[in-house]
């Protein structure tokens, strides 16, 4: 009679076998964190409406364009001119276009000299559409453990519709000295740059002339 032969376990085998022994002995226990949910910050910056006349034009509002690195939610900053990096366990509400988009929409609406202002949208008819790219939205460190300088430029054309022909441009940057180096004090920062930013291309923009008027 031939004898059966068992074979013997590995050594993979036997360390997967005790870690199972491990974990069923911890009663449920994980041995590896769970990863921190982030806390959320909020972009408001202080939207002060430029003087002037106002404009009986409409205006479309696209999404901005911008980056990998800078379309997420994660508030991004810089230590040297080749790398980027994020705060640990901090987040926009939104993701940076979007959350400019709406701005700019808001800014545009609280100067009251405007006929109509909209995000673009195909059920909408608009005199002009608003093109944006954001080139920079980052907190930009000196030194390791400094107070950083922020960091916005967005680019802005101004088009005309419906042939979507580009009348003007205007690259609006701006920045502002965090007051120490903790996130309350950088988002505060941030919202004073983008405030500043934000008035920029409104002011800029509705010192367009109007539109002709469309051929019949």
């Amino acid at each position: 009679m031939r004898q059966a032969v068992i074979p013997m376990p590995d050594r993979r085998q036997l360390i997967l076998g005790a870690s199972a022994v491990l974990l069923a002995n911890c009663g449920g226990i994980q041995l590896l964190p769970k990863p921190m949910t982030p806390q959320l910050y909020v972009l408001r910056p202080q939207l002060r409406p430029p003087m002037g006349a106002p404009v009986r034009w409409r205006l479309a509002v696209g999404a901005p364009d911008a980056p990998a690195s800078l379309d997420t939610e994660r508030i991004a900053l810089t230590r040297s001119a080749t790398t980027m990096d994020y705060f640990a366990n901090a987040a926009w509400n939104d993701r940076a276009p979007l959350l400019i988009q709406r701005l700019l929409v808001q800014a545009f609406e609280e100067s009251g000299r405007i006929m109509a202002v909209s995000r673009d949208t195909a059920a909408t008819e608009n005199d002009y559409l608003l093109q944006t790219d954001i080139r920079d939205f980052e907190a930009r460190y000196e030194t390791p453990e400094g107070a950083p300088q922020i960091m916005v430029a967005i680019q802005a054309r101004l088009a005309r519709m419906p042939q979507r022909e580009i009348v003007a441009s205007l690259n609006a940057t701006q920045q502002a000295q965090a007051a120490s180096n903790n996130l309350d004090s950088i988002v505060l920062a941030f919202n004073q740059a983008s405030a500043a930013a934000l008035a920029q291309i409104v002011t800029w923009a509705l010192a367009a002339p109007a539109p002709p008027p469309s051929p019949p």
